[in-house]
């Protein structure tokens, strides 16, 4: 072993023996260890050397009186306090202590060698000394208390001359008073580099410390702060810059306060304020980001959820009373919780169409049981007539009669179901389209003339523009009857007696524009948000006059939409409906799956229509000026 390593080994030998006697309220907290040590190792290790010296010392004195005596006897108690110290843990009571044996010692020797002048008196000045690594103001505060009343009694001693006689010479009391301050310079050097190194460990630690608590503040996601109690930030962790996307210094004051969104402050300072009453309060706002940098891309707000409670709530109800002029501070944590509001948000939309969906579902049941109840009470009462004629001596025009409302009833049931089955298939994107060309203006023609008489029984005026030069176009031509009869039918259907309804067709660009527009009862704002909805109603089904299965709007928007074209409506209650189609003129498949040409949400906007007046006026007009217009009316 090399003579560099020897004294590091020794170091760490008595280092492992101090440990050993530790209290174990010492172990586990490294700056407490460090004072422990501290205090143990010269006083154990002076011990030591004192004992070591005391038969040199006989030797060269010979027989010691009784001070002598006394003087090494209590070098004992280093000792006693190193055990106490060591099986109490009781570190400020060890220190007072060590300064009453200090003080009780320099006592002992400064009466028996001249009182306040005596060499000893001067290690007075270490007892505050020492009790200074103590790091106590009421041990500190003991020993100069203790070290003045010793100096006092010194000095009254003296003057009431108790002090014994036999004073020392001239000679020898100026080498002793040079021991005295000798050794006392020595012992207050001693305790100097004691208080340097606890104040280098105590930095060393704390730097450990700040490293640590920064690292773990720079690489949590969630954000620590400290707020006053009007939520003025005074501490932020940089984990607010990858959140918010500025930098940590702008949050600083009234900065984050700024940053909440102006709906949710009030929620921000009251959870600030209880918190600082004691109370822990979670609470959930919106902050501004910096969209630049954003993981979301352009978002001007995130959701936050922040937990704060006092920042004092653990401390001693006697530290809390000295300090009531201070104002309580908060400390809170903060996470980004968007993802888990988009969530919910999800959620609820969901719910919300699952609940809409189950109220459609039941206003189609609803719907259903009339529209499938009355034509088979029709058929089957119709057609019990008929197998009872010779009862009932039926002629043939009655059975011609009774088998014609079978007929009708039967092609009325046809045409329920075809129209749901034709939606299902639109929804699970089974619809294919048989694209062939064919002439628009004969196929609107014909299903114009096939709803006249419903609309000359109605006492409604159909009113049909279709020029003459209007181009073949190709697309599905049933799909576009379809469009054209469930359009012109529901016009007819919701338009009074009087009213009028108005088809036209026109070419504008590579498109095909069919607008069917009635003087009808009109649509309300609400449910012209939902139109188009399957098996949707405008109205309240108890309120309904009109029979149908709220699937004709449905059935054009989901074939408007596999034609690639666009459907507007526009309407205001009591004043009528328009409904526009946009078609191509030439159809072109998409390559892609079925599942990909589902159908579209239609553009519907809010018409704000002529009054009624104008709009017949209108039309009047076109009458006059269009000489190739076909009026269909009673």
């Amino acid at each position: 072993m090399s003579r560099s390593a020897r004294p590091v080994t020794v170091l760490s030998i008595i280092r492992d023996c101090l440990d050993a006697l530790l209290h174990p309220s010492a172990r586990y907290d490294a700056l407490t260890r460090a004072r422990h040590r501290a205090f143990m190792a010269p006083r154990l290790l002076g011990s030591l050397a004192a004992f070591a010296a005391f038969p040199i010392y006989l030797a060269m004195r010979g027989a010691p009186s009784a001070v002598e005596v006394a003087a090494f006897a209590w070098l004992i108690a280093p000792i006693m306090l190193s055990w106490f110290l060591s099986r109490t843990g009781r570190y400020e009571g060890a220190h007072v202590l060590s300064s009453l044996a200090l003080a009780g010692l320099i006592m002992a020797v400064a009466i028996t060698t001249g009182g306040i002048e005596s060499f000893a008196a001067v290690w007075l000045i270490v007892v505050p000394l020492e009790a200074a690594l103590s790091a106590s103001r009421r041990v500190a505060a003991f020993a100069s208390l203790l070290a003045l009343s010793c100096a006092g009694i010194l000095i009254f001693v003296g003057q009431l001359g108790w002090l014994p006689l036999d004073a020392p010479g001239a000679a020898e009391r100026s080498l002793l008073m040079a021991f005295g301050v000798a050794s006392a310079t020595l012992y207050a050097a001693g305790l100097a580099f004691g208080a340097e190194s606890l104040a280098r460990t105590g930095v060393a630690l704390l730097s450990r410390e700040e490293e640590r608590y920064r690292l773990l503040a720079r690489n949590m996601s969630d954000v620590i702060s400290r707020h006053r109690r009007n939520g003025a930030v005074q501490f932020i962790s940089p984990a607010a810059e990858a959140m918010l996307g500025m930098p940590v210094a702008q949050l600083h004051g009234h900065g984050l306060f700024d940053r909440v969104h102006v709906a949710d402050r009030p929620a921000y300072l009251t959870a600030l304020s209880d918190a600082a009453r004691g109370n822990v309060r979670s609470v959930e706002f919106r902050l501004r980001r910096e969209p630049t940098g954003s993981e979301r891309g352009q978002v001007d707000f995130i959701w936050v959820e922040m937990r704060c409670r006092p920042l004092d709530q653990d401390l001693g109800r006697q530290d809390i009373d000295r300090d009531v002029a201070r104002e309580t501070e908060v400390v809170a944590v903060m996470r980004d919780i968007t993802d888990r509001k988009l969530s919910e948000q999800a959620l609820d939309q969901a719910r919300s169409a699952a609940e809409a969906a189950d109220a459609a579902k039941t206003r189609f049941l609803a719907t259903m049981s009339h529209e499938l109840r009355t034509p088979l009470n029709a058929i089957i009462g119709f057609s019990d007539m008929i197998a009872q004629e010779q009862a009932l001596m039926l002629g043939a025009a009655q059975r011609k009669e009774y088998a014609q409302l079978i007929n009708d009833s039967g092609q009325h049931l046809l045409s329920v179901v075809n129209g749901i089955l034709d939606m299902s298939k639109m929804e699970s994107g089974n619809f294919e389209i048989a694209s062939e060309p064919f002439a628009p203006r004969a196929s609107l023609m014909h299903c114009c003339n096939l709803l006249a008489l419903k609309a000359r029984e109605n006492g409604i005026d159909l009113i049909t523009d279709a020029p003459q030069d209007l181009p073949v176009m190709t697309g599905d031509p049933r799909a576009f009857k379809q469009i054209v009869l469930n359009l012109v039918a529901n016009a007819i259907k919701f338009t009074e007696r009087g009213g009028q309804v108005s088809v036209s067709a026109a070419v504008s660009g590579s498109q095909l524009t069919l607008r069917i527009s009635d003087t009808g009862v009109g649509i309300a704002p609400d449910d012209l948000k939902r139109i188009g909805a399957p098996f949707f109603q405008a109205g309240k089904t108890y309120q309904r006059r009109h029979e149908g299965t709220g699937l004709g709007l449905s059935i054009v928007k989901s074939l408007v939409a596999l034609h690639l074209g666009d459907l507007t409506v526009q309407s205001r209650l009591g004043e009528g409906t328009a409904v526009t189609v946009k078609l191509p003129l030439v159809y072109t498949s998409p390559q892609a799956k079925p599942a990909d040409r589902m159908p579209a949400e239609s553009k519907i906007a809010t018409l704000t229509p002529v009054p009624r007046q104008e709009h017949h006026d209108q039309h009047h007009n076109q009458l006059q000026d269009q000489p190739a217009l076909v009026k269909k009316s009673a």
